[in-house]
């Protein structure tokens, strides 16, 4: 009877912890699912990405966080280093050779290379710390550096040409490759910036105004003396510059000639000089020269005939004239002139005349209105007045733009007065010429030698 009692309370406390054991787990069950419900969806999906996928591990929460904050990083640098070189000053251009970058961009503040300047002398002196006259200069400023442009290119193209010309070359080859070359260093736009007269390449007793026509043969020879004489122009400011080429050394006492005249010649000019002085002064040192040639003796004249000239904008030989002898003129230079002083040295007679073909051709200054009569001429002013103006051209220059058929109406205009006919001037033939030439200007404080270079 004892016995069945015990039994009874047994299972009562059996019944009980499996009761509390059940509690427990539903519990612990609970929580997982709040901890499960609080799991960012992040991380829900790199658990998703990985079921099935049995040994796979997910990577931690932060490795994607650095990912992220490493590429804006990235982009943060790249915005910072693209400012940085926006804000950094850019490297001036650096001259090429052969030139070919546009001299307004080499000197892009606008500010061009001043020439040689020298002081006035005697009565001009105190021009030199007037401010009065500095004024003047800085009123002035906008033309001076139009000019000083031009002349910048001069300089550059000539040292260029300098170092390639040689025996052998084609006349025409050396013209075209000296033109091509003004017009990118200038930018060569209409009547605004560009060459200012065809490039005279006279050779021996032609002592000017001689340049090949289309289809010329003529080659360079080693004995040739050739006078380079080419001009460049911004806004009509013209620059007018000439050397001489020799590669024969006989000729060099031929060649200093004409650059010690030239320079006497630039050292007397000035604001209410003379220019029959300036002659007198280039004549003495000129002929104070011998040149031997083949074992005979010459003694370096000045041809009488040839001038230097004032230079206006848009006109070449303006109303004076510079003589290289004495007895010219007795007119005075003035202040704000620009002058091209140069000179010509002969072995010859010392007086030059028109021979051989015409290459050179110029609209007259100030003629009026002439009634034409020939359409093929009316046609051929238009073409001239819209590239040429009163600008010197040439008939590889009429060429180039596309004209053709145009030699009887050229002639009608040279009839007519329209157009100037400029022929080759000629000594004697087989005598030698040489040429130097530089542009001056008369400033108010100072005498500025616009095209003085490192050469000449």
């Amino acid at each position: 009877m004892a016995g069945g009692n015990i039994d009874a309370a047994a299972k009562e406390m059996e019944a009980l912890h499996v009761g509390k054991a059940q509690e427990t787990k539903q519990e612990n069950l609970n929580k997982v699912a709040s901890v499960e419900d609080v799991t960012s969806p992040k991380e829900l999906k790199v658990s998703d990405s990985n079921d099935g996928a049995p040994g796979a591990q997910s990577s931690p929460p932060e490795d994607g966080d650095d990912a992220e904050h490493g590429a804006a990083a990235s982009v943060a640098a790249k915005k910072k280093k693209k400012k940085s070189k926006a804000n950094r000053k850019k490297d001036p251009l650096q001259k090429t050779d052969p030139p070919s970058i546009p001299i307004d961009e080499l000197f892009p503040s606008g500010d061009f290379p001043v020439g040689e300047i020298q002081e006035y002398k005697d009565d001009n002196l105190w021009r030199t710390t007037s401010e009065e006259k500095r004024e003047q200069e800085r009123l002035q400023k906008p033309i001076y550096n139009s000019v000083r442009r031009a002349a910048e290119v001069h300089r550059q193209v000539r040292k260029y040409m300098r170092s390639v010309v040689k025996p052998g070359m084609l006349m025409i080859e050396l013209c075209e490759t000296l033109e091509n070359m003004v017009r990118k260093l200038i930018k060569e736009n209409g009547l605004q910036a560009g060459i200012a007269f065809p490039t005279g390449c006279s050779l021996n007793w032609v002592a000017a105004h001689w340049t090949p026509n289309s289809g010329d043969k003529t080659v360079l020879q080693y004995d040739d003396v050739m006078k380079l004489d080419f001009g460049t122009h911004i806004d009509g400011n013209i620059v007018d510059s000439a050397f001489t080429v020799a590669f024969n050394p006989m000729f060099d006492p031929l060649l200093q000639a004409t650059r010690d005249a030239t320079n006497t010649g630039i050292k007397e000019a000035g604001i209410d000089v003379r220019l029959c002085d300036v002659g007198t002064a280039i004549q003495e040192v000129m002929e104070s020269y011998e040149v031997e040639i083949d074992g005979k003796v010459f003694q370096v004249k000045s041809v009488r005939n040839l001038n230097g000239h004032s230079i206006e904008p848009y006109h070449i030989h303006a109303g004076k004239s510079v003589p290289i002898v004495k007895g010219g003129e007795q007119t005075k230079m003035e202040e704000g002139e620009f002058y091209a002083i140069e000179t010509f040295g002969s072995t010859g007679k010392g007086f030059v005349r028109e021979d051989l073909e015409c290459s050179h051709y110029m609209k007259n200054f100030d003629v009026g209105h002439v009634p034409l009569r020939v359409a093929k001429s009316k046609q051929l002013l238009g073409t001239i007045n819209n590239n040429f103006g009163t600008l010197a051209f040439c008939r590889r220059y009429l060429d180039r733009i596309g004209e053709t058929k145009y030699l009887m109406a050229l002639k009608n205009l040279c009839d007519v007065g329209i157009v100037q006919p400029i022929p080759p001037m000629c000594d004697v033939k087989g005598s030698y010429v040489s040429q130097s030439e530089h542009t001056i200007l008369l400033r108010p404080t100072c005498k500025e030698v616009i095209s003085r270079g490192d050469d000449y």
